[in-house]
């Protein structure tokens, strides 16, 4: 396993058809030299001061890329330029000359932290000139003069020392400099705990488990055969495959069983090409199966998105649904109907990372005491992913194993004006934007809906967040419903978009039932959003809720909710405690609303008035419609008779 066929050097390269190389550092150190000998392939006699970029053809090294060198200046006054040079190289080679040691001192003292400073990050190949001139007393090694620098600088890929005027090693300090841009080791490897990085370990085992057509869990010789052959365009012989397994063997013996090359196996073939500088056998595989420098897919790969108006979102199709819920059961090891933290890690092994353990999905769905996630949480989760980054469940599907064409995984729902004028929505995920003051209880209203218990710590909210769960409905039938909590500072932000309500199913204002102030705070709110609506056309339902209930009501607080339903059209304001646990049904009553979104929209004054300012013009376009045809009718039976009359005569 492992050898690339010998025509098939030019594999894809991670997308990257050319290289910049930018060779530094300081003055007399051989830069120049180091790029015309490499050139032209001869000492120069005279070299000068600075090169003009310098170009080595596609097929001068076996990966056929060509090679651009850029030489840097000396001059203090060339700084600014030999900056931008830096910050638009691909690699970068830091010469030192070997018979000057300050020359190398210069490295750590200035050169690396000037990289740093500028943030380029790219690899680095350290390299000395002049080897000729080095004294011949001078025994330490390469390798002992290195080391305590590459310990500081991880970003250093190699070390190598060469002579452009005696001509040693001279094709080999650009071989490796372009070697580590193709085939880079930081993505790869820790140097520093000599071991596969995370993220390579789970693309390899993805692509193990692509590999193991059997799914028992090994690589049998035709598998492994059917693997060198998509990879390298060659077969193995069975004797190699025999020498690849003994190899594992004998320093990992659990990496090979009467089945085949396990996964800890492959695992640690890879950890040894790696160890032994043959980067390009893993990231040959790596590109094979389509993963990009930064060990994820290629764009390429991942179907792009059906267009969609802003009033229409993303779901996930009854097939995904179903594919979803059987890798849950796989993967509910322990068969209690919930995915513990080590389980849901073990699903998403094979992604880059769990998509939901960052915001916004993190702490966004219920989960029991012993931290599990039930199968309604984890199809609520990927809901709210399809929701805010439908690219992003397409992308995670794909690395979990869904077969066949992942586009046919989500669908495009109808528009939401049209479900208004339809009186029905028929959307199986809602998402309800939660408003309120400060202090309403907002936060407990998300909290509730995931199960959590109350808490009188409050905790004001700065950023939005979302909760997201299951909502059973009268006759069997379930909704997932999406709550997002706006800050009330983050209102007007929100509201300075045209489309901010085009996404939004319903809006729900929370309020203090035991502060009037709060109760003011809220209906502000409501005339705000329901007046943005009004004049963008992305009206929505609202409902108001009535939190603290346990708590005695303001004054005249029956009389205001009064007014303000009679006068907006909304319903009377929903009574919650969510301290004592008494929600009267409001997640149902949301999801209700939301299911009949002609409902419920509620109507300023500014709005009443527009209608009413339209409802008359129709009616004055209506009159004069009605009186032209009279005059035209009229006309037209006076010219008849006239007519008549002079036939008559």
């Amino acid at each position: 396993m492992a050898k690339p066929a010998a025509g098939n050097a030019n594999l894809n390269h991670g997308g990257r058809t050319a290289v910049r190389i930018v060779v530094a550092g300081d003055r007399g150190t051989g830069k120049s030299s180091l790029i015309v000998t490499a050139a032209a392939e001869n000492f120069p006699a005279n070299v000068p001061p600075l090169l003009p970029p310098t170009r080595l053809p596609e097929d001068f090294y076996p990966e056929r890329v060509p090679i651009t060198i850029i030489d840097t200046s000396s001059r203090p006054e060339d700084s600014g330029k030999v900056a931008e040079d830096l910050k638009a190289a691909d690699a970068v080679v830091l010469t030192y000359a070997c018979d000057q040691p300050q020359t190398l001192d210069r490295l750590s003292n200035f050169w690396l932290p000037k990289l740093r400073q500028l943030e380029v990050k790219v690899p680095v190949i350290v390299v000395g000139c002049k080897l000729d001139l080095r004294d011949e007393n001078q025994q330490v090694s390469l390798e002992q003069v290195m080391s305590p620098i590459m310990q500081q600088f991880r970003e250093i890929e190699t070390c190598i020392e060469c002579s452009a005027y005696k001509h040693i090693q001279i094709p080999e300090v650009f071989y490796y400099a372009q070697k580590a841009v193709l085939h880079p080791t930081a993505p790869l490897f820790d140097q520093e705990t000599q071991t596969l990085k995370d993220q390579c370990v789970r693309a390899l085992k993805r692509i193990f488990i692509l590999c193991d057509h059997d799914r028992d869990g090994a690589l049998s010789d035709a598998e492994l055969n059917d693997f060198q052959v998509k990879c390298f365009n060659a077969p193995l012989q069975p004797s190699e495959i025999v020498g690849v397994k003994r190899v594992v063997q004998e320093k990992l013996p659990e990496g090979v069983n009467d089945r085949g090359l396990t996964l800890t196996g492959f695992l640690f073939l890879h950890a040894l090409f790696i160890e032994k500088g043959r980067l390009e056998t893993t990231w040959t595989v790596l590109r094979k199966f389509g993963y990009n420098n930064d060990i994820r897919l290629s764009e390429e790969l991942i179907p792009s998105l059906p267009k969609r108006t802003p009033d229409q979102s993303m779901e996930l199709t009854n097939e995904a649904i179903d594919f979803l819920s059987a890798t849950f059961n796989l993967f509910d090891s322990d068969g209690d109907g919930a995915l513990r933290p080590r389980e849901l890690e073990e699903l998403f092994s094979t992604a880059p990372a769990s998509p939901f353990s960052e915001f916004p999905y993190k702490d966004a769905e219920e989960r029991n005491a012993f931290g599990g996630l039930s199968l309604d949480g984890f199809l609520s989760l990927w809901a709210l992913m399809t929701l805010l980054n439908p690219a992003s469940t397409l992308e995670n599907l794909i690395y979990i194993g869904y077969a066949g064409d992942v586009s046919s995984a989500i669908r495009v729902t109808r528009k939401r004006r049209f479900d208004r004028k339809k009186q029905q929505s028929e959307r199986n995920v809602f998402q309800c934007f939660v408003f309120g003051p400060k202090k309403a209880g907002k936060s407990a209203l998300l909290d509730s809906f995931l199960g959590r218990p109350f808490s009188d710590n409050y905790y004001p909210t700065t950023e939005e967040h979302y909760a997201v769960n299951v909502v059973d409905q009268p006759g069997g039938t379930k909704k997932t419903l999406v709550l997002r909590e706006i800050p009330e500072d983050g209102v007007s932000k929100l509201l300075s978009s045209k489309e901010a309500l085009a996404g939004c199913d319903i809006a729900v204002f929370v309020h203090d039932s035991s502060d009037e102030l709060s109760w003011k705070k809220a209906t502000e709110l409501l005339v705000e959003v329901a007046s943005h609506g009004e004049n963008t056309g992305f009206e929505v339902p609202c409902l108001i809720v009535a939190a603290k209930d346990d708590l005695d009501s303001f004054p005249l607080a029956i009389q205001h909710s009064t007014r303000v339903s009679q006068d907006m059209g909304t319903e009377a304001p929903i009574p919650i405690s969510t301290k004592l646990g008494d929600f009267n049904n409001v997640f149902r009553k949301i999801v209700s609303a939301a299911e009949h979104p002609h409902l419920s929209i509620p109507e300023t004054e500014a709005g009443r008035s527009r209608k009413q300012y339209h409802r008359l013009i129709n009616r004055s376009l209506m009159f004069v419609s009605v009186g032209a045809a009279v005059a035209i009718v009229g006309l037209a039976a006076y010219r008849v008779y006239a007519a008549r009359k002079n036939a008559s005569s």
